[in-house]
């Protein structure tokens, strides 16, 4: 049958190929992008702004990286936080709400989420640890939608209900993630069955931190490492992919959960959520080959061997450098690059973080040299080494990505329905023949 079914699609190739001179030919936007790489406009958002360039008289110009939550720079709002353990809780407050809560409000809305941990009654016993699954991402999928059935008014399109509903996910997805990883590691990997109670004085990084290590101990530093992740993941503006996938989703006027589910499908995807794992195989691999004291013309040597597409996967991509919209820096990068260097002293991997570092820069010079563009190491390059130093699951790295993000879904589903509320429905252009 497979034999037939390809000869079919043989068949379907040499008749339906669409030439790439069309493109140009109909302007039509690849990927909707521009031909400067930037991206076509689809929306207007007064959520965050991820600013990597400018453009002056038409012409783009490369700039330092700066990511604005709601008109402020997330570096602000990381360096003038004074200790408090719930960073994350109080950035996702600024994300839904438009302005940093004062004491108060923070403490409120943090009660709020805490109060929301616990998953429904029997939820785990008969949707999780029932029905244990090998792939996570598919996995937190069905467990959003399942929450539609615990709803007593899930297609409720009211925007507060909406708001309400995305506060509930953004308590719930931690612990989900955290008893699917053990539900499959127990089935599948014959490991211990951990299932920890909440704890409601926790944070969500805390939480998460407290529900997947067997002894549930974590230094301070080990949460707020994790914290200012969860921070720097939480919005990337209105355009990538898993964004803009919940608001054209959202748009036709479905339920919250089947809008989320889609956005943790997209996510799924290694060109978007799995970028750190990318990073992560590709630099064991070269730790494996040249060792972790490498000299710089060692490493220099393998970069040159990966743009050549003749190591790793031949794809001639540094896993971890450049960036979409971000040239000169990538400033989640540069936050992370300093928790990371912080976290790996107290691990004593300092080593580690070292040739990272160094790799980084010089994968940055060659890229240049070659290709003659600015590129920066993005927060990929970073993140994949901290979650190894807090001795988080690779099967996790992109759940861990879907729980920070569900915060930004929810505030642009939010945002569209109150100030777009039309259907998305781009058009496409007919190339074909006509057959008479």
């Amino acid at each position: 049958m497979i034999e037939k079914i390809n000869q079919f699609f043989e068949k379907f190739k040499e008749d339906n190929e669409i030439k790439n001179e069309l493109y140009s030919q109909y302007s039509v936007k690849k990927g909707l992008r521009n031909e400067d790489g930037t991206g076509v406009l689809v929306g207007l958002t007064k959520i965050s702004d991820v600013v990597g360039y400018t453009k002056e008289d038409g012409i783009k110009k490369d700039v330092n990286g700066i990511l604005y939550y709601r008109g402020i720079n997330v570096k602000d709002i990381i360096n003038n936080n004074k200790g408090s353990k719930y960073l994350y809780e109080k950035v996702c407050f600024l994300i839904l709400f438009g302005y940093l809560p004062n004491e108060e409000e923070l403490s409120d809305f943090k009660n709020v989420l805490s109060d929301r941990y616990e998953l429904p009654q029997h939820y785990l016993e008969g949707n999780i640890l029932g029905y244990p699954a090998r792939n996570l991402m598919n996995k937190l999928q069905r467990c959003v939608l399942m929450l539609y059935d615990y709803d007593e008014n899930p297609d409720s399109n009211e925007v507060t209900d909406v708001l309400d509903k995305g506060i509930n996910l953004i308590a719930k997805i931690p612990s989900i993630i955290c008893y699917t990883y053990h539900a499959k590691n127990h089935t599948f990997h014959d490991g211990s069955l951990i299932i920890h109670h909440i704890n409601k004085e926790y944070s969500i990084a805390e939480t998460i931190l407290l529900l997947l290590r067997d002894d549930g101990i974590f230094t301070e530093k080990e949460a707020e490492v994790l914290d200012i992740s969860l921070v720097l993941h939480a919005d990337h503006g209105g355009g990538n992919n898993s964004t803009f996938t919940n608001v054209v989703i959202a748009s036709t006027g479905t339920d919250l959960y089947s809008s989320m589910a889609g956005s943790i499908g997209s996510l799924k995807g290694p060109r978007h959520g799995g970028a750190n794992i990318a990073v992560k195989k590709q630099m064991e691999q070269v730790i494996n080959d040249i060792g972790i004291h490498a000299s710089d013309e060692e490493i220099r040597g393998i970069i040159l061997k990966i743009l050549d597409k003749n190591y790793n996967d031949n794809s001639g991509l540094v896993y971890g450098i450049g960036h979409a919209v971000y040239t000169l820096s990538d400033p989640r990068s540069e936050i992370l690059r300093a928790k990371c260097k912080e976290l790996a002293i107290e691990k004593n991997q300092l080593d580690d973080y070292l040739f990272y570092e160094k790799f980084a820069t010089i994968a940055i010079e060659e890229i240049e040299k070659k290709k003659h563009i600015h590129v920066c190491s993005n927060v990929d390059f970073y993140s994949g080494l901290v979650y190894e130093m807090l001795g988080i699951p690779e099967d996790l790295y992109t759940l861990l990505f879907a729980v920070s993000r569900t915060v930004g879904w929810i505030a642009h589903n939010i945002e569209n329905r109150l100030y777009d509320g039309r259907i998305i429905r781009p058009a496409t252009k007919y190339v074909g023949e006509i057959k008479e």
